[in-house]
């Protein structure tokens, strides 16, 4: 039996050996016995090499033995002959976000059709004892031809250790032995319990594909200055739409015309509307608020934002957990220990003591529907499922369960400074002028401001852009026309303001000028041990140049930098920054952060510096960082964390993104972690109690088979409750 997927070694390293996955929808499975089924079944088909099969996301993922092609006609007959539908994308999307009621489903009719037959059953038992068992016979068998069919169908396939052959066994075994009141009792809680399954499966799903809804239908094209109303999933790179307010962002795009403020808490859960102007990113699924805005169209409805995250959400659900691996595995061999178990139970007493073979018999029948593994099974997927789907509504992708297993395991989380902790951008941190004792006056700093981005305004150095923000954040009048401004080569720039001949340029070219250190001079260097880039404002008069103030920048630490670094220290996981940058910048913000902080790092060595720590013993490592040279550093680390902003090649080397931006998301994903494994052990701990417990008492003859019954839906409902209950998770104690 093959059902696990490769590991993240094969997957994220070498994606050019593996063949492609191919996933197909699948309505009809809603339990763990409803996947062992499907993944037995297409294992043995020819060319096959791996199945994972999901009941909770509805889909089926296969790969190809290596240079094979997947016997696509064969699959779906295969999928047919066990019960189930293969179906399109869009039937899926539709039977996905569309809620049925339970009693319109198949599972839902054969529960009221078997619970009216069993209430008809006991009346007529009461009021007309002459009919016998005959009404009870009835209401067996007509609740058990279903689970027959299906218990052939997988015994046809290869696999007769279902959980449908156990109870079938179950049920003819009690009418062989004339318990016919308890087989029409178990063949309807039965049903109840496949169909309450399916709700909760049901329920599951909608969670998660609720986002393929985020994106509206049509859009409003702009040609030639007509508008009209296409299909979204038309646009192209390139052509342009009209947003009104209220309308979701059919698209991806840079907005052209307009400024408004934007909801974007239906990709990310960012509760605060973000405010977006011309040559700003907006994303699809996103809600224009207050502002008509033209946008021009950056990917295509297949590679927008909500469709990358879906393609991640759902590779992630088919992306089974080590524990539920291990899981999988334990159902494997347990159902062959049941059933030989229960034969033994059936024919040893009976040999040995003077127990009847009828009780014996009743025994082993009622053992084998306490034995069946349906809670079990169920009980980490679901919790997987609930997980994945809670950090992808809030702006946490991960790419797997086996990802968000390994997340609540770290104990070191390395982050790249320039994009990650800091905003990527500088921004004015000190303003101050010199007087003419070259002292520094920490007063008249709108002037030195206002003059500063008069020169560098039309520039589109990252420098010249900060210090032009600032002027129009400070200062609400227009800025000065400069004449002759031209670059200063190397040094900055040059130009007249006001008549003042100025020149905005870097220290190194005051040292052109053999001159006493003054204040300013100390200042400088105090500003620049800080990491901050110093612009100094020259008048040039003419023999002579007089400094009259300064303005310091620095790519500064993102506002939630402290508090997502505090945050991991109170869930015991060290952060360390690893940076490209220049020592001293490096030094400067991871003192300001409270971290440990190295700088001058290449790739590789960050990469090296990953495997170090793991080497050591420090791990498991995770990575956090947003542009390529943070790639390799990425696939290093046991979980590679990519920021929202960054560059395709990070994205799509790491295990997992933060849409957000956040950093106190990295501490938002570790612990959704833990909680998700605190869930499924308890799952596990739920489903193994309530075996252990009747599997004593049916033994002992304590309990029944109605009871056994009764215990195994209760374990799988009450299992995949708690796994649904992680749905409603909060992010708001990362203690």
């Amino acid at each position: 039996m093959s059902n696990t997927t490769p590991t993240k070694t094969t997957q994220d390293k070498t994606p050019q050996a593996m063949p492609t996955p191919t996933t197909l929808r699948v309505q009809g499975m809603d339990c763990g016995g409803c996947e062992r089924k499907v993944e037995a079944a297409l294992t043995r088909l020819n060319h096959v090499e791996e199945v994972s099969a999901s009941s909770v996301a509805g889909s089926v993922r296969l790969t190809a033995l290596p240079g094979k092609t997947l016997p696509h006609s064969e699959i779906e007959s295969t999928i047919t002959a066990l019960g189930y539908q293969v179906i399109d994308e869009s039937a899926d999307t539709a039977e996905a976000t569309t809620h049925t009621p339970w009693w319109k489903t198949p599972k839902g009719r054969l529960v009221l059709v078997s619970g009216v037959l069993l209430a008809l059953a006991w009346a007529l038992k009461f009021a007309w004892p002459a009919l016998g068992t005959w009404p009870f016979v009835a209401a067996t068998v007509v609740g058990l031809v279903p689970i027959v069919q299906r218990a052939g169908q997988a015994l046809k396939m290869g696999n007769p250790f279902t959980i449908e052959m156990l109870m079938s066994i179950a049920a003819i075994g009690a009418l062989a032995i004339n318990a016919v009141a308890e087989a029409a009792v178990v063949v309807f809680l039965f049903a109840v319990g496949e169909m309450l399954e399916g709700v909760a499966a049901a329920q599951a799903r909608r969670s998660i594909s609720v986002l393929s809804k985020l994106t509206p239908s049509t859009a409003r094209l702009m040609e030639q200055g007509n508008i009209r109303d296409v299909a979204a999933a038309s646009l192209q790179p390139g052509q342009r739409v009209q947003v009104r307010p209220g309308d979701r962002l059919p698209c991806d795009g840079l907005i052209i015309a307009g400024r408004s403020s934007i909801d974007e808490a239906p990709v990310n859960g960012e509760s605060v509307p973000s405010e977006r102007g011309e040559g700003e990113s907006v994303f699809a699924g996103t809600v224009n608020l207050d502002g008509v805005l033209e946008v021009e169209v950056t990917r295509s409805a297949g590679n927008n934002t909500i469709a990358r995250v879906i393609k991640l959400v759902e590779e992630a659900q088919a992306a089974k957990a080590p524990v539920a691996r291990f899981i999988d595995r334990f159902a494997f061999y347990y159902m062959p220990a049941v059933v030989g178990v229960a034969l033994l139970v059936a024919i040893v007493p009976p040999l040995v003591s003077p127990m009847l073979w009828s009780e014996s018999i009743y025994r082993a029948l009622a053992l084998l529907l306490i034995a069946c593994p349906c809670a079990l099974v169920i009980s980490t997927p679901a919790a997987i499922a609930a997980g994945l789907s809670v950090g992808a509504r809030h702006g946490l992708l991960m790419k797997g369960g086996a990802v968000l297993e390994q997340l609540g395991k770290l104990k070191r989380v390395a982050l790249d400074k320039t994009g990650t902790l800091t905003a990527g951008t500088p921004t004015v941190t000190d303003v101050e002028s010199f007087e003419a004792d070259g002292s520094v006056d920490k007063n008249r700093r709108d002037e030195i401001v206002r003059l500063a981005a008069a020169l560098e305004q039309g520039s589109s150095h990252p420098l010249a852009v900060a210090i032009s923000d600032y002027f129009h954040w400070q200062q609400d009048a227009p800025l000065p026309t400069v004449q002759g401004a031209h670059a200063l080569a190397g040094h900055g720039v040059v130009g007249r303001v006001d008549g003042r001949e100025l020149m905005l340029v870097s220290p190194r070219y005051l040292q052109r000028f053999n001159r006493p250190t003054s204040d300013g001079d100390k200042r400088i260097a105090a500003l620049e041990a800080q990491g901050k880039s110093v612009a100094v404002l020259i008048e040039t008069e003419v023999e002579s140049e007089r400094p009259l103030g300064l303005i310091a920048l620095r790519d500064e630490p993102r506002e939630d930098a402290r508090e997502g670094i505090q945050a991991l220290e109170r869930l015991g996981v060290q952060a360390v920054m690893l940076s490209g940058d220049n020592a001293r910048t490096v030094a400067a913000i991871g003192e300001q952060l409270g971290i440990e902080a190295e700088g001058e790092l290449m790739p590789e060595d960050k990469a090296r510096r990953v495997r170090q720590w793991q080497a050591q013993g420090l791990g498991p490592i995770g990575k956090v960082g947003d542009g390529i040279n943070d790639a390799p550093a990425l696939a290093a680390a046991e979980v590679g964390i990519a920021m929202g902003s960054g560059t395709d090649v990070a994205l799509e080397t790491a295990d997992a993104a933060l849409l957000k931006n956040r950093v106190v998301g990295i501490a938002e994903m570790i612990a959704l972690s833990r909680a998700t494994m605190r869930n499924v052990k308890t799952n596990v701990a739920l489903a193994l109690g309530f075996k252990a417990l009747f599997l004593v008492s049916t033994v002992l003859g304590i309990t029944g088979m109605w009871v056994a019954v009764m215990a195994d839906t209760g374990a799988t409902v009450l299992v995949t409750l708690n796994a649904l209950h992680l749905l409603r998770y909060r992010f708001n104690d990362l203690d």
